[in-house]
């Protein structure tokens, strides 16, 4: 049922997303996003099942009560049933326009194997010259992340 309903949610305007968000989501949200390269320096990716551009960076909202390093963990493993570790925070910044907080962590992956889930029906890594249709703010996050770690 929650694939259905998340693919239905995919097949509405992004008008309505915003909307939506807006509307329904707290005040002011705290999101964390973790970044992993490969030994080639490839940016690994999620293809979310109810995005408009599919392909994306993992991520994810903070709970209540919640420390963001124990977030990302969380959330990576219930979107993949594999486990990261955290090398570092490099960024934390607030966004004007979602009205959010974003902590992006650089990450790798220490065991398991890729399942796919209701929100993540794939996963790949992607040459960061080359990257998929996805959302402008993070081809530039990614970006930044490159020229700032000499990938």
């Amino acid at each position: 049922m929650m694939k259905i309903l998340l693919r239905i949610w995919r097949a509405l305007p992004m008008w309505l997303h915003v909307l939506a968000m807006r509307t329904y989501r707290a005040k002011f949200r705290a999101s964390v996003a973790a970044l992993i390269f490969d030994e080639e320096g490839r940016i690994l990716l999620f293809k979310h099942t109810y995005r408009k551009f599919e392909w994306g960076i993992p991520a994810g909202g903070l709970e209540y009560d919640e420390q963001p390093d124990r977030a990302i963990i969380r959330e990576f493993f219930e979107e993949t049933s594999m486990q990261i570790e955290i090398e570092k925070l490099l960024l934390a910044e607030s966004s004007k326009e979602d009205r959010n907080i974003s902590l992006v962590f650089l990450c790798k992956i220490v065991s398991g194997t890729f399942k796919e889930s209701n929100e993540i029906s794939e996963m790949k890594y992607f040459d960061v010259n080359h990257l998929p249709q996805m959302l402008f703010a993070e081809k530039k996050l990614i970006r930044w992340a490159v020229a700032t770690l000499n990938l």
